[in-house]
């Protein structure tokens, strides 16, 4: 009987956590610098790609809009088009490219993500801003991609390579976030961050939007 209320308290005990121990301040505290730095600069690999195909997107807008019949570099069949995308309604929700869109969100989290290399602590409510901004920047990118994929029947290179982006900027901030205390969550949600377990459901989720393009359009 004492063995199994000894095994319960074992089992019950917190990831990384000895019997009669305090949780890893290391893995379930705040986040080191050296962890946040790492963070945010791959978050700043990420924000640049991602800026530079916004302005790519942007300035394809603009030759569209000059000449509609245009072909872009990147349409390479019926299936694979940038045109087809960019003529659509979907691109242009609010009235204008949705590219002017990604400019000022990958603007917003580059800024964010080179304060953080610097060492800097910005505000909790403030990183809770960025936080829901860019949420609404990933489902965006995801709700264009299923546009893309069950409506229009045609996909953008540029437009995937911004959802591949998009998704690994708001992994790594809402890494730092969960770490730093600034999202809710207990201990073992921050123990299974700071593990890096958290990659595992960002790559499994890359993987099926790869083989979803992959088995429509490729294979």
């Amino acid at each position: 009987m004492t063995a199994d209320l000894e095994s319960e308290a074992v089992e019950g005990a917190e990831p990384g956590a000895v019997e009669g121990e305090e949780p890893d301040p290391e893995l379930t505290g705040p986040a080191p610098q050296r962890w946040r730095a790492r963070t945010a600069t791959e978050m700043i690999v990420s924000g640049l790609v991602g800026l530079f195909v916004s302005f790519k997107l942007s300035i394809e807008a603009w030759e569209l809009a000059g000449d509609p019949g245009l072909d872009l570099a990147c349409d390479i069949n019926s299936s694979i088009s940038c045109t087809t995308v960019a003529q659509t309604w979907q691109a242009r929700i609010l009235g204008f490219p949705n590219a002017f869109l990604g400019i000022l969100f990958e603007g917003i989290v580059l800024a964010v993500s080179v304060a953080v290399v610097a060492g800097v602590r910005l505000p909790r409510w403030y990183m809770r801003c960025v936080e829901a901004l860019y949420t609404v920047a990933l489902f965006f990118a995801l709700w264009l991609f299923t546009q893309s994929y069950f409506v229009i029947h045609a996909l953008c290179p540029w437009c995937l390579l911004i959802t591949l982006t998009t998704t690994l900027v708001w992994a790594g901030l809402t890494r730092m976030n969960v770490r730093d205390h600034v999202l809710p969550g207990g201990a073992r949600l921050r123990w299974f961050v700071a593990s890096g377990n958290d990659w595992i459901i960002t790559v499994a989720f890359l993987v099926v939007l790869a083989a979803m393009v992959l088995v429509r359009y490729i294979v």
